[in-house]
């Protein structure tokens, strides 16, 4: 079992896609499973699938394969989805209003705890029963909640202002929708981007090269 500074970011960002297939497999009834029919049925090698366990201790059983549910639970537990993370969202306009609604935040490990916006017009609206607070009570909510995260949903041009008030809240991972490079100045923070023009883009290239051949 390698030290978490020893995974590669690449092994990292595939372990959701096995938590997220193991749920499914579970859902549809199978006890278990070998490597090889993982390989088969996600795209991967069975060597890679192999591979990326073993950094974590394994988990197979010779003859046997893996236990669907034991496997989906290891995978819980690495990606530490069992202990709910408080988190906030900065930015209540379309984007943020849709990642409120649609995602299920207790499936990924985190409740949402607050909404927070400047614009006074939507003050008080409700998203799945959170009101939204202006950012002028940001440094209050963090000083009394203390949460672990924040999602920006806010334009580019906003966001550095906010994230440095974070940072100096004691909040050091982000989950970015805003288009801002937070580790050109913080390089110390945890940061997920999330840029959908980026994958529509890599869409267009993959298109394009069907094509050509």
């Amino acid at each position: 079992m390698k030290a978490a500074n020893e995974i590669s970011a690449s092994v990292i960002g595939r372990l959701p896609r096995y938590y997220r297939f193991l749920c499914e497999l579970q859902n549809d009834g199978i006890v278990r499973i070998s490597s090889g029919e993982l390989s088969k049925r996600m795209g991967f090698t069975a060597s890679q699938i192999r591979q990326d366990f073993n950094c974590f201790g394994g988990f197979g059983q010779q003859g046997y394969g893996y236990n669907v549910e034991q496997l989906k639970n290891e995978m819980a537990s690495i990606l530490g989805l069992s202990t709910l993370k408080q988190a906030i969202l900065i930015g209540a306009g379309n984007m943020g209003r849709a990642v409120a609604r649609q995602m299920n935040f207790a499936e990924m490990g985190f409740r949402l705890s607050a909404i927070f916006d400047c614009d006074k017009n939507l003050e008080g609206l409700k998203i799945k029963g959170i009101p939204i607070r202006p950012n002028s009570q940001i440094a209050e909510f963090c000083a009394e909640h203390r949460p672990d995260m924040a999602i920006l949903c806010l334009p580019q041009n906003q966001a550095p202002e906010v994230v440095d008030e974070l940072v100096l809240l004691g909040i050091e991972s982000f989950w970015n929708f805003s288009h801002y490079d937070i580790h050109a100045k913080y390089p110390a923070a945890n940061v997920e981007n999330v840029h959908l023009s980026d994958s529509l883009m890599t869409l267009s290239y993959k298109i394009k090269n069907r094509e050509n051949r």
